[in-house]
């Protein structure tokens, strides 16, 4: 049987999309905490709410994009919170007021959850079902990509040219994205069952049970990142490495990229454990190490070990939130994944900010990576005994019909 291809003009064009969408993500999380302390004199705290404002947002209103997405249809959804996330990016131009800037960054957010969950919808929908592993592995790649641009794209800006004409770049590249997101082809899925005005609050409208399990697993690993998010460039300066701090997610993505083809094909053909457990492993070791790492060449072996680990399974598990999830609720499993997700992102930077503060960074890597291991065993507790369970029920279930 031929397979079916993948890179047609139509995926090409979302996941530009979404390469666009997150450099602007990553420059602005980059930059709006100096641009707070320089411009708007406000201190450690007050820069860190930029980031708290979207983050907050984006999580509150997941749910609703997941719904959303599935009952008004992917595209509309893109094309209305695209175009507010262009014009918010537009709004950054000669910002004053800290209370302003805090409006903004909540606006942005929820413009952010509302055209990502519709986005990745849309990736899902174009991407083959015998090939979901490997496309949603290269639709993650970009987003990968764009947090190595994003913030190096910023801080170089900023720091040459100035703030002011970094948000005509990104302001520039949200249109880009809003462009390529609009001329792309999408099939719309009818749904099955419609809520009823008596259960229109009913929880199962808003999360996606069978995405749950896998999603949870999510949040546990992306509590464990948020330690890498935030504090790689302080961890660096403490080691006294600030030169190779930013080469830590170069390195990084550059192993996605290597191993990305790989990794995609072999989840669709050999199912999604032969991924997720060497992955898993490698995430716990590659934070290991990261939490040993006294040698420039040993903090960037554990972020090339990171990104082989944490790299993989993170397309993989939202590929897996997308087939545990019937057809017409993708967008539902989409918005509950990446909502348990950005839970524990947010979530994790907050503990283990105080867990850094109370004992050292390198006790809070070891941590994380237990955090992680513990990731695996509920991975296997969720998912995979269930799965084992279900595919033994409908084994026993053809022998009956069969008798």
């Amino acid at each position: 049987m031929e397979r079916q291809p993948l890179w047609r003009k139509d995926f090409l064009s979302i996941c530009l999309s979404s390469l666009f969408l997150f450099i602007t993500y990553y420059a602005l999380v980059a930059t709006l905490p100096i641009y707070v302390m320089e411009i708007l004199n406000g201190g450690d705290r007050e820069a860190g709410l930029t980031l708290t404002a979207f983050i907050i947002a984006a999580v509150l209103f997941r749910p609703l994009a997941g719904k959303w997405v599935d009952e008004l249809g992917r595209k509309k959804i893109f094309l209305l919170f695209s175009a507010v996330f262009m014009v918010s990016t537009f709004l950054y131009f000669g910002i004053a007021s800290l209370v302003f800037l805090l409006a903004l960054r909540f606006v942005h957010g929820v413009s952010f959850g509302f055209a990502t969950t519709a986005m990745a919808a849309i990736a899902t929908d174009l991407v083959p079902d015998e090939r979901k592993g490997e496309g949603i592995g290269y639709y993650a790649m970009f987003m990968n990509i764009a947090m190595v641009i994003g913030p190096f794209m910023g801080l170089t800006i900023m720091h040459q040219l100035g703030f002011t004409t970094l948000v005509v770049i990104l302001s520039v590249l949200s249109i880009l994205s809003f462009v390529c997101g609009g001329l792309t082809r999408v099939l719309e899925h009818k749904r099955s069952v419609k809520p009823t005005a008596n259960r229109a609050f009913h929880w199962k409208n808003f999360i996606e049970p069978g995405a749950v399990p896998i999603s949870l697993t999510a949040l546990l690993l992306s509590f464990a990142y948020s330690g890498l998010l935030s504090f790689i460039p302080v961890y660096a300066k403490e080691l006294g490495m600030m030169e190779v701090s930013s080469y830590f997610f170069v390195i990084y993505a550059i192993m996605i990229v290597v191993s990305r083809p790989f990794t995609g094909r072999l989840f669709d053909r050999m199912g999604e454990n032969i991924v997720v457990y060497p992955s898993i492993i490698l995430y716990a070791i590659g934070l290991i190490l990261l939490s040993q790492a006294h040698t420039p060449t040993m903090f960037l072996v554990a972020s090339g070990v990171i990104g082989l680990g944490y790299g993989s399974v993170f397309p993989s598990f939202q590929a897996i939130a997308i087939k545990s999830s019937p057809t017409e609720r993708r967008g539902l499993a989409t918005g509950t994944y990446f909502l348990l997700l950005d839970t524990g992102m947010g979530v994790g930077s907050f503990v283990l900010g105080i867990i850094a503060s109370s004992t050292n960074y390198s006790f809070m890597y070891v941590l994380s990576s237990l955090v992680v291991v513990f990731g695996g065993i509920v991975y296997y507790t969720l998912h995979h005994q269930r799965a084992v369970k279900r595919k033994r029920q409908e084994a026993l279930q053809v022998v009956k019909e069969s008798v």
